[in-house]
């Protein structure tokens, strides 16, 4: 299945954050795709806002991983893979101990590890026309 919601501005990233949320029919890893500058990172803020948390959400460029916590969506990992340099970085940090946790994961620059997302994974594509992003939501059909 593939869905496509196109956001104008910054103060449309809520609608677009319960939007992925509302379709993702029970799944909790999503690779998000997008460019330098497509506004990645920008997106797992306002998704982490609209799901409760209360932290700083920042870019795990440099350390990988950052831990969210959320009273109504439990653990949330967002991973940042832009800087790794060879797949063996994941298995030093437990990137399989993570996928498989049940928490929600949010990975950007998923196609440096495409070995260890596992294919019931959503994506999220985003990409720039002009001024607007558009959010394309792929989810692999239900077993």
């Amino acid at each position: 299945m593939e869905l496509i919601q196109r956001v104008e501005s910054l103060d449309d990233l809520e609608s677009a954050a319960k939007w992925i949320l509302e379709n993702l029919n029970g799944r909790k890893i999503i690779a998000i795709n997008g460019e330098m500058g497509a506004g990645k990172t920008t997106f797992v803020k306002a998704l982490c806002a609209f799901m409760g948390v209360k932290d700083e959400v920042t870019s795990p460029t440099f350390s990988l991983v950052n831990e969210y916590d959320s009273e109504a969506f439990g653990k949330i990992y967002h991973f940042d893979f832009y800087r790794i340099e060879d797949e063996e970085e994941v298995w030093n940090i437990g990137l399989d101990d993570y996928l498989y946790s049940s928490s929600f994961c949010f990975i950007e620059w998923p196609e440096k590890i495409c070995n260890f997302i596992p294919p019931e994974s959503a994506e999220l594509n985003i990409s720039l026309e002009g001024h607007i992003r558009v959010f394309q939501l792929k989810l692999p059909p239900n077993e």
